[in-house]
């Protein structure tokens, strides 16, 4: 039976949460002008980088955009897939297809990255690799660190669709932590030492620029994350029998 537990929103999902009621609590149109970031951190009682990840994450579904150097405006309503993203329920079940719909996506977006990725681009990858390991050798999660990881790949095929569509998608799919918490289950050090050797391997190929290792890497990595979610409902269900 699948885990029906919803999952506590985070930081900046309950911030956006409050920007969309703002927007349609004052009846905002497209074209409205939002108030300044420090306004908003001021009002909403956040820091700049919660407030701008959840910005970040409105520009993903299309309800704002940004003007260089004016501000942030109301824009379209958003598009179904976001709309249905954000209000699923975000159980376990919902967290698994999420993560096969990113693996239809990841997979083509780094052999994008191998074919068209910058040296700088390159060097970031690197970098959320490395800042993903150091978290594992302290023994931290590093959920965060995972994430951007797999944003550095996007943002190196070049196309900003797959930022966007990551930016909306990705981060519900890894609520590990979270979830074990939630559920009482110990946290286990050996996944985030798996999930750095696949990374390993998605890297290696990107270096090497070798497209068809690279897609074959990030299919074997999404699919364990998937066999990992599924494992981990498993748990849930029987410690709660």
């Amino acid at each position: 039976m699948p885990i029906s537990k919803t999952m506590k929103a985070s930081l900046p999902q309950q911030t956006a949460e409050k920007i969309r009621q703002r927007i349609t609590t004052l009846g905002m149109k497209p074209g409205d002008k939002l108030p300044t970031e420090p306004n908003l951190m001021s009002e909403l009682s956040v820091s700049r980088t919660v407030l701008r990840e959840a910005i970040a994450s409105l520009k993903a579904e299309g309800l704002v955009k940004a003007k260089q150097g004016a501000g942030v405006f109301v824009s379209e309503p958003a598009q179904k897939l976001s709309s249905l993203l954000r209000n699923s329920t975000q159980t376990l079940t919902d967290t698994i297809e999420s993560l096969e719909l990113r693996t239809a996506v990841e997979i083509e977006a780094v052999a994008l990255a191998v074919a068209r990725c910058s040296l700088a681009q390159e060097a970031e990858i690197y970098r959320c690799f490395d800042a993903y390991e150091r978290k594992v050798q302290k023994g931290e999660s590093a959920e965060q660190e995972d994430f951007e990881f797999h944003l550095a790949i996007a943002k190196a095929t070049n196309n900003q669709h797959f930022v966007d569509f990551l930016e909306v998608l990705g981060r519900r799919t890894i609520p590990r932590a979270r979830l074990r918490e939630e559920a009482g289950l110990p946290r286990d050090p050996e996944i985030d030492k798996s999930l750095n050797r696949e990374h390993k391997a998605i890297l290696d190929a990107i270096e090497a620029r070798d497209a068809d290792a690279a897609k074959k890497a990030m299919r074997v990595h999404l699919d364990n994350g998937c066999e990992r979610y599924r494992k981990l409902m498993r748990d849930i269900q029987r410690s709660k029998s």
